[in-house]
């Protein structure tokens, strides 16, 4: 069924918006059946395990409720969702040999240029599919594979992601992971062999760019002993005057001493409806580190998720969230210690503005074998105006004495004086308090590259002056 393709928000907000162009895309029919599942399952030439384990994921779905304890997402009717659109191209290594209209988006977006100066490599998928994928040749020499899970999974991979794939995330643990386990389609693949450290980040950008769609990547990285990895994950997506869905799904294997550090920068419209899932496990020794910026999205459900499975592992996650008008983000952590003198530390912030609702929800569980571990919890929160919300809604479950554990939350308002000083210095008030907002974010920008920390202190800007739809 072909759907009015209609922009609702004419602002323009230089390079984070972009017209749909009104290409030909092959689409499945809305909502959610076997035989929907099924034609996806063929188009993507899936091995009969995996198109039996999407089966079973639909059947799973079907027995399951939605949650009711977060935000309302009544307005996601999933009749009315298309849950597979392919971009009219296919997967290239050579950025020319991607369609001009396309590539226009990503280049706008800075794809391919981040990948020419800062990254290892880079994937950009497009509604669907992924349409360009690439990796440097130093970084393939190394052993590093980075490529499409389509062609892990259909190629020699195939067995690695049979081991993993929705191992930490299976389709029982919520309705939306097993919708994903369903209808799920691209991401990325990347495993890193022992004691490899790759000194430059990869990244995968995702574009939802078709109205009353769903997108459903998943992301499988291994991390071996020894190993380190910096990756990157961008979101985007215009704005339409109907619910997109985001439902992807990303499981971190890290091994023995190895280190992996998952940024994410997300710019979703707002009519989006972002129910992610992401999850870690740290064999001994190893190290997660978090960094993440939510700027879009009508409701968001998102609370990575580090299982602590070796002695002395350790997580950490530092997140900043910035709610405007319209928007309802339920937000957070979720640690879980299960070796002994594991660790991790949680330090989140969030904004919230014309009547915008930041909601910080985190889980710290410790399990009795857990002995002498170590957990910090710290959430600031900020309100701009007095028609916003802000909530702290933490959870401790701790099953032996012998932890340190802490927590600590602020929720506070811009000060008068810190603005009236600045504006004394020839400041516009408008200025002042962006600049204030852009300090209290500096925590997590400090954490990311310099390309990135500038494109979330650009979204910050377009925040403050309700520029971003």
């Amino acid at each position: 069924m072909e759907r009015e393709r209609t922009e609702v928000n004419d602002i323009d907000r230089s390079i984070y918006d972009f017209r749909y162009s009104d290409e030909d895309f092959y689409k499945v029919d809305e909502g959610l059946t076997k035989d929907i599942v099924l034609q996806i399952s063929k188009e993507k030439n899936d091995p009969e395990w995996m198109r039996d384990f999407r089966l079973k994921s639909l059947d799973i779905y079907n027995k399951l409720k939605v949650p009711d304890w977060g935000p309302d997402i009544s307005g996601l009717n999933m009749d009315d969702i298309v849950t597979y659109v392919r971009p009219n191209t296919k997967m290239t290594t050579s950025w020319e040999e991607v369609p001009e209209d396309i590539k226009n988006t990503f280049e706008r977006l800075g794809i391919p240029q981040a990948e020419r100066t800062s990254l290892a490599g880079v994937g950009a998928q497009y509604d669907s599919e992924l349409v360009y994928h690439n990796v440097k040749d130093e970084v393939s020499e190394l052993g590093v594979v980075y490529t499409d899970m389509e062609s892990a999974l259909t190629g020699e991979y195939e067995e690695m992601v049979k081991e993993h794939f929705m191992k930490l995330v299976p389709p029982t643990d919520h309705k939306f992971a097993a919708l994903h386990g369903a209808v799920w389609s691209g991401g990325s693949f990347v495993y890193v062999p022992k004691g490899v450290k790759v000194d430059i980040p990869l990244q995968s950008y995702f574009r939802l760019n078709a109205a009353g769609a769903g997108q459903f990547e998943h992301t499988l990285i291994i991390v071996s002993e020894g190993a380190d990895l910096h990756f990157i994950e961008g979101c985007s997506a215009p704005k339409y005057n109907v619910a997109n869905l985001h439902a992807g799904c990303v499981e971190l294997y890290i091994g023995k001493n190895a280190k992996l550090r998952y940024s994410t920068i997300e710019n979703w419209s707002k009519n989006m409806y972002n129910l992610n899932t992401k999850r870690a496990v740290c064999e001994e020794g190893g190290t997660i580190e978090w960094v993440s910026g939510s700027f879009g999205s009508h409701v968001s459900y998102l609370y990575p998720s580090s299982v602590l499975k070796g002695d002395d592992s350790h997580a950490e996650f530092t997140g900043i969230t910035f709610a405007g008008n319209g928007q309802n983000l339920d937000t957070g952590a979720k640690m879980i210690h299960v070796g002994k003198r594991t660790s991790s530390f949680i330090n989140t912030k969030s904004i919230s503005k014309a009547g915008g609702i930041s909601t910080y929800r985190s889980s710290i569980t410790v399990l009795p074998n857990a002995e002498d571990s170590k957990a910090s919890v710290s959430c600031t929160s900020l309100m701009l105006d007095d028609i916003s919300r802000s909530d702290t809604i933490p959870a401790m479950d701790i099953r032996t004495d012998k932890v340190d554990i802490g927590h600590e939350a602020k929720i506070g308002r811009i000060s008068d004086d810190a603005v009236f000083y600045l504006m004394s210095r020839g400041i516009s008030e408008e200025d002042a308090k962006a600049m204030i907002v852009s300090g209290f974010a500096d925590p997590v920008s400090k954490e990311l590259p310099l390309e990135y920390a500038v494109e979330m202190n650009n979204l910050i800007q377009l925040e403050m002056k309700g520029a971003i739809g």
